[in-house]
C-alpha cells in the first residue's frame, strides 16, 4: 500500500481498487456459471454445505488481515445467493429447461 498525501489520491486509489473488486466478481462469476456444465440438479447448485465453507474461509481470512468478518461474510453471503441465482439459469440453459 502506498502512502497517499492527499485526499485525491485516496479516492483515486480506493477507486483503481473497487474497480479490481468489481473485475474479480465477474471473473468469479464466470466460473460460477461454467460449474453449471459439471452439476446434475438445482440442487446440487444450491450446495448450502458449499456456501458454509465458503463463508467460513472468508471470515478467517477476514480476521487474518484485520477486517470484520461478520461484513466480509455479510458481502459474500449476498454475492453468493446472486451467482447461485445466475448458475442456475445457466443449467436450466444449458439442460434445455
Amino acid at each position: 500500500m502506498k502512502a497517499c498525501h492527499t485526499l485525491e489520491e485516496v479516492r483515486h486509489e480506493v477507486d483503481a481498487i473497487d474497480a479490481q473488486m468489481v473485475e474479480l466478481m465477474a471473473l468469479r462469476n464466470n466460473y460460477v456459471k461454467q460449474a453449471a456444465h459439471f452439476k446434475q440438479s438445482v440442487d446440487e447448485i444450491k450446495a448450502p454445505d458449499r456456501m458454509e465453507y465458503v463463508l467460513e474461509r472468508v471470515r478467517h481470512h477476514a480476521l487474518t488481515l484485520g477486517l470484520n468478518p461478520h461484513m466480509v461474510a455479510q458481502i459474500y453471503s449476498i454475492m453468493i445467493n446472486e451467482m447461485v441465482e445466475a448458475e442456475i439459469a445457466q443449467f436450466r440453459n444449458i439442460k434445455g429447461f
